[in-house]
């Protein structure tokens, strides 16, 4: 246990909850830093989401994340209307999780639970200052130039053992 390497674990709310979408498939979250936990020293696992202003769905999930001891860094989402005037929402994290990441050097190891292209440029940055990345996404969310710049990537449809158990009920 006291070899493991060291690592923060980065998760982009809004991407992470479109990749299980997509693959059909919620994380249980505990079962999430269980399984980091027995592969790597976490140092920190910070959430980063937009919340609307009346969601109490989001607020009891976003409680629960901070009793399993994740760090929360939420933000307003804004509403914001595209060329056609159809009203989208809109909560960036990008900025934020850089930021933190790179105030963070202690991590040799950073874990980013995302699909974001964007970050592929960060993880450049982190291999040049001698840092591993580690990204959770979907095969169907995980864009090719995160993919192609990452040290190792994990599809988390191949995580099965560390999902929620839903029932029928709870889907109508």
């Amino acid at each position: 246990m006291i070899n493991l390497p060291k690592a923060a674990v980065f998760i982009e709310g809004s991407n992470i909850y479109f990749a299980q979408k997509k693959a059909g498939i919620w994380l249980d979250w505990l079962k999430v830093k269980h399984f980091l936990g027995s592969k790597y020293r976490i140092g920190s696992i910070r959430y980063y989401v937009g919340v609307r202003k009346r969601d109490p769905k989001m607020r009891s999930f976003l409680k629960k994340l901070k009793k399993i001891g994740f760090k929360v860094v939420a933000k307003p989402v804004k509403i914001i209307k595209d060329e056609s005037g159809r009203e989208l929402e809109k909560a960036n994290f990008d900025v934020e999780i850089t930021a933190d990441i790179l105030q963070s050097p202690s991590a040799g190891i950073v874990i980013l639970f995302t699909g974001d292209s964007d970050f592929a440029y960060l993880v450049k940055v982190l291999h040049k200052k001698g840092r591993k990345v580690v990204v959770f996404s979907s095969r169907k969310t995980l864009s090719w130039e995160l993919k192609l710049s990452t040290d190792k990537y994990i599809f988390v449809e191949d995580l099965r053992e560390l999902t929620k158990k839903i029932s029928f009920a709870r889907l109508r």
